[in-house]
């Protein structure tokens, strides 16, 4: 089967989960949905086992060259940092919001399950060492604890603008957690 009808499913469960849920997803849904013909997506992924890990992987790969650290600029400043960190969470809640849904959802289906679960695990650890790098290089001290600390705060001003609010101002936060963490 041609490479492009399966991206074509497994975007169309992408959407399908962000959109729905997980209790939503099901072969014959993400068939409608992607517009093919019934029974395809079960030819390439025979369980919803299978299913979830090709939509994990996929979700990967595209926050992977969405996020590729050698396309970013180079922040080696306390401001760049803060614009950097207000334009990942209006990309991830904007125009990537039903991928960002998608992804949380997956992580609570698959918080229990080591195996489909590692995937997303280990991309959030890549992007965590990425993120690290930068606030080693703009001087904050302690840089492990305090990437942690931004990122736990990036994602609860994700999870607010996803349900809460979807124009939520997200600098003043970033700002004053980034100024913070600069102070010896």
């Amino acid at each position: 089967m041609p490479s492009a009808t399966r991206d074509r499913a497994l975007e169309a469960a992408v959407e399908l989960l962000g959109a729905e849920g997980v209790r939503a997803l099901s072969h014959a849904r993400v068939d409608e949905r992607a517009g093919l013909p019934p029974g395809s997506t079960s030819n390439w992924f025979r369980t919803r086992r299978a299913l979830l890990g090709g939509i994990v992987d996929w979700i990967a790969e595209h926050e992977r060259a969405d996020l590729d650290p050698d396309a970013t600029p180079t922040i080696t400043e306390l401001d760049q940092l803060i614009e950097g960190l207000c334009a990942v969470v209006e990309l991830q809640s904007g125009p990537f919001a039903t991928r960002t849904r998608a992804r949380y959802a997956l992580f609570l289906e698959l918080a229990g399950d080591p195996d489909l679960g590692e995937p997303l695990r280990r991309q959030r650890r890549e992007f965590e060492r990425w993120a690290e790098a930068i606030v080693s290089a703009v001087g904050i001290t302690d840089p492990a604890p305090a990437t942690r600390a931004l990122m736990a705060l990036c994602d609860g001003l994700l999870l607010h603008r996803l349900t809460v609010d979807s124009a939520l101002d997200t600098r003043p936060a970033i700002e004053r957690a980034v100024h913070a963490l600069a102070q010896p």
